[in-house]
C-alpha cells in the first residue's frame, strides 16, 4: 500500500471541501522543483490552474560523499519559500508536498529537510521509490481507464526508474531502480559527445539492472497497454515525430521500440547543443536525454513493449488523486 502521503501541510484552509477546493503539489524532484496548482472537484479530473518549475538539479548537486551541498541546500529552501508564496497568491487551500530520489538518497537528507521545514514551514515528505511507481501507475490508470486492462507503466525521472504493472488502481506489481536520466549522466556519461565505450558500458549496466526484474513482471502476464509517463518519454516521443506539448493533452502520442532504436545512435553522436535543438527539447534537459534514451530504450526491449502511449498524467497527478479520494473517505 501506499504511504500516507502528505504530512500536515503548513498552507491550508482549515474548512475547505473536496467539493471545489485549490491543491498545490510541490514536487522536489533530481531535476526540477515544480508547483502544480489544480482545482479539485469530487467526481471530477483535477483541472490545472497554474504551474511553476525552477530548475535545480539537485542530483547535479552533490558533494563526493553523496550529500548535497550548501550552495544547494540555500537554492532549495529559497525555490520551496518562493513556491509557497506561489501558492499563497494564488489561494491555494492546500500544499502537498514531497521530495524523490535526490533527497531521499543524499546522505544529509534528514538535516536538508529539517532546514527546510524550520526556515520555510513545510514539511517535505520523502516518498520511496515504491511510492512513486505506484502513485504514477494510478495517475495512469485513471487517465486511460478500466477499459485499458493490465497496464505496464514506465517513469523515467532525473534519480530514478519506475516500473509498476497491474489490472486494478494499485498494481501488483512496482519497483524503482536507480536509473534515472540525470544521476546516470552525472556518474557515467561525462563528455560531450560521450566517449562510445562510456555509452556501451552503460547500456550494458542499465540492461543487467533491468533484466533482473523482468521476471517478477513477466509471471503477471502480458500487458494490456504499455504507458510511459515523464519529461524523458515525452521528448523522445517529440523528437520522433509526435504532437507537439501545445496542441494540448487530449491529443494522442506514442513512442515506439523501433524509433527509439534509430535515434539512439543519432543521439549518441550529437553535442548537448545540437540535441537541445532538437524539436521539444529543452536546454536544460538536453545534456541527460542520451542516458534517458538508453534507460528508455532498454525498458522497451526487456519488457517487450514494440509501442509506448504517453501519458500526460504522472506522479503530481496520482498524488493529488490520491489526496483526494482521501478526503472523500473522510467526509472531506
Amino acid at each position: 500500500m501506499v504511504t500516507a502521503l502528505l504530512p500536515r501541510p503548513r498552507v491550508r484552509v482549515q474548512h475547505a471541501s473536496v467539493h471545489g477546493m485549490r491543491l498545490g503539489v510541490l514536487d522536489v524532484g533530481s531535476n526540477t522543483v515544480h508547483l502544480l496548482v489544480v482545482d479539485a472537484h469530487v467526481g471530477a479530473r483535477p483541472l490545472p490552474a497554474y504551474s511553476h518549475k525552477s530548475e535545480l538539479r539537485l542530483a547535479e548537486l552533490l558533494e563526493e560523499d553523496g550529500a548535497i551541498h550548501e550552495d544547494g541546500i540555500e537554492r532549495l529552501v529559497q525555490t520551496v519559500a518562493e513556491a509557497k508564496q506561489i501558492a499563497e497568491d494564488k489561494g491555494v487551500e492546500e500544499i502537498l508536498p514531497f521530495a524523490t530520489s535526490a533527497v531521499r538518497e543524499a546522505v544529509n537528507g534528514e538535516a536538508v529537510l529539517a532546514r527546510v521545514e524550520r526556515e520555510t514551514d513545510i514539511a517535505l515528505r520523502v516518498l520511496t521509490g515504491e511510492d512513486e511507481a505506484r502513485l504514477t501507475f494510478l495517475a495512469a490508470r485513471r487517465w486511460f481507464g478500466w477499459s485499458a486492462g493490465r497496464l505496464l507503466v514506465l517513469d523515467i525521472g532525473g534519480g530514478s526508474l519506475e516500473v509498476a504493472c497491474g489490472v486494478d488502481e494499485d498494481p501488483d506489481a512496482a519497483v524503482s531502480l536507480p536509473l534515472g536520466a540525470g544521476r546516470l549522466t552525472q556518474a557515467r556519461l561525462l563528455g560531450d559527445p560521450p566517449p562510445p565505450d562510456d555509452i556501451r558500458a552503460l547500456r550494458k549496466e542499465v540492461r543487467a539492472q533491468i533484466a533482473r526484474t523482468v521476471a517478477e513482471f513477466s509471471r503477471l502476464g502480458a500487458p494490456d497497454k504499455a504507458v510511459a509517463t515523464s519529461k524523458t518519454f515525452k521528448q523522445l516521443a517529440r523528437i520522433a515525430g509526435a504532437a507537439r506539448s501545445a496542441d494540448g493533452p487530449y491529443v494522442p502520442r506514442s513512442l515506439t521500440a523501433k524509433s527509439l532504436q534509430e535515434w539512439l545512435p543519432r543521439l549518441a553522436e550529437m553535442t548537448v547543443d545540437e540535441r537541445s535543438r532538437l524539436p521539444g527539447v529543452s536546454e536544460g534537459r538536453a545534456r541527460q536525454l542520451l542516458a534517458g534514451a538508453l534507460v528508455a530504450d532498454a525498458a522497451a526491449d526487456l519488457f517487450g513493449c514494440l509501442e509506448l502511449e504517453i501519458c500526460p498524467w504522472a506522479l503530481r497527478e496520482g498524488i493529488i488523486l490520491r489526496r483526494i479520494d482521501m478526503l472523500v473517505g473522510s467526509g472531506g
